[in-house]
C-alpha cells in the first residue's frame, strides 16, 4: 500500500507525513478505545505527525484540559520514536467557569472573554507547562512547540528567549506560532534570527481550499498576505487546521448551520463548491477528500481531526488521491 507523502518542515531537514493527525478530541468526546483505533490506522498508513496542545479539550464535559496530552502519552508507550509530536502553550485556561460561559448554546463563542482566560506566553507560562506536557506525552522532548495564539500583552523578547532556552535544554526541538497575523510572524522572525534564538519553521493558522469571504480578518485565519509571505520565506511550513472546515464540502444542511460557514458564505465559496463537487464526481471521491488533496497538492501540511473511527476513514482515501493536472487547474481556477 502506498503511504503518505514525506515532506521537510521547513528548512529544519525534518521530513514528516504531509498530512497530520489532530488529537484535539481524543480523550475527551473520542474515548480511548477508538482514539487508539484511529491512531493505529494512521500510522499504519504513514502517518508519524501528530498535533495536540495543553488546553484540549478544556470545553468538554468535566474536562480542565490537558486531557489530550494524558491520553497520547499513554497511546505512544514504547512507540513514542514512531512519531512527530507537536503542542502547544499561551492558550491555557485560567478561569475555566468564565472560558465557559464565553461558549453559547447556539455555537457561537464570545473569543475575547475567552481570550482574557489564557495563561498567555510569559517566560514563567512556558517554562511551567512544557514541563507539565512532558509528564502528561511520556516524553523527554517536544519536537515542535507552537505558541497556541500569539500573545500581545508579552514583548515578544521574552517570549523567544524562554522558547530558546528549551531548545537550548533540549526539552524542545523546534518552535512554530499560530493564530497570528503576518506583520507579527515578520516580527518574530526577525528578532529570533537577529538574537541567534531558535526561530519559527512552521505557523499554523486555519486554512482550505474556499477562501475567506470579502472583509473576514482574523489571525486564526490564512489571509492572502500570510500566503505570499510563506510562499517567500521557505523555512516557514503552513500547518492548516480546520482544513475540511469541519467537513462542509459533503454536507450542505450542516453547511448552512456551522458558524465556520460564516466566514466563507458568499459567491466565491459557492463557485469553490460547485468545482470541488464535480471534481469529486469525476474521481468518485467525495467533496472533502477533494478538498483535502487539494491542499496537499499545494504543498500544505493539512491536520486532520476525526472525531470517530467513521471521520477518519471517510478522509483517509484522500491521502494518495491524486489530482490530474487538468482538475487541479480547474480547481485552481475556480
Amino acid at each position: 500500500m502506498v503511504g503518505m507523502k514525506k515532506v521537510e518542515l521547513g528548512r529544519t531537514g525534518r521530513r514528516v507525513s504531509q498530512v497530520s493527525l489532530g488529537c484535539m478530541t481524543m480523550g475527551t468526546s473520542t474515548d480511548e478505545p477508538t482514539s487508539a483505533r484511529i491512531l493505529d490506522a494512521y500510522l499504519d498508513a504513514g502517518g508519524d505527525f501528530l498535533d495536540t496542545a495543553n488546553c484540549y479539550a478544556w470545553w468538554a464535559p468535566d474536562a480542565t484540559g490537558g486531557e489530550s496530552e494524558a491520553l497520547l502519552g499513554r497511546l505512544l508507550r514504547g512507540r513514542r520514536d514512531r512519531v512527530f509530536l507537536a503542542t502547544k502553550v499561551s492558550a491555557g485556561i485560567t478561569d475555566l467557569p468564565a472560558a465557559r460561559a464565553a461558549r453559547h448554546a447556539d455555537g457561537t463563542v464570545d473569543w475575547d472573554a475567552v481570550e482574557r482566560t489564557f495563561e498567555g506566553a510569559g517566560a514563567a507560562v512556558i517554562e511551567r507547562e512544557v514541563e507539565a506536557s512532558l509528564r502528561r506525552l511520556g516524553t523527554g522532548h517536544i519536537d515542535l512547540y507552537y505558541v497556541h495564539v500569539d500573545d500581545r500583552r508579552v514583548p515578544l523578547e521574552e517570549t523567544l528567549s524562554a522558547l530558546d532556552g528549551l531548545v537550548r535544554a533540549g526539552k524542545v526541538r523546534h518552535i512554530g506560532w499560530s493564530n497570528v497575523r503576518t506583520w507579527r510572524l515578520e516580527r518574530i522572525r526577525t528578532l529570533a534570527l537577529a538574537n541567534g534564538w531558535a526561530s519559527p519553521v512552521a505557523v499554523q493558522v486555519q486554512h482550505s481550499y474556499l477562501r475567506p469571504a470579502a472583509g473576514v480578518e482574523a489571525a486564526s485565519i490564512a489571509s492572502g498576505e500570510l500566503l505570499d509571505w510563506l510562499a517567500a520565506h521557505p523555512d516557514v511550513s503552513l500547518a492548516a487546521y480546520s482544513s475540511l472546515l469541519r467537513g462542509i464540502y459533503d454536507d450542505a444542511a450542516y453547511r448552512e448551520s456551522t458558524p465556520v460557514w460564516r466566514s466563507y458564505a458568499g459567491p466565491d465559496a459557492e463557485a469553490r463548491l460547485t468545482a470541488v463537487a464535480k471534481v469529486a464526481a469525476e474521481l468518485g471521491a467525495t467533496g472533502n477528500q477533494v478538498a483535502l488533496a487539494w491542499l496537499l497538492h499545494h504543498g500544505v501540511i493539512p491536520l486532520i481531526g476525526p472525531r470517530t473511527w467513521a471521520h477518519y476513514e471517510s478522509i483517509a482515501p484522500a491521502f494518495t488521491l491524486e489530482l490530474p493536472e487538468e482538475l487541479l487547474s480547474f480547481l485552481d481556477n475556480a
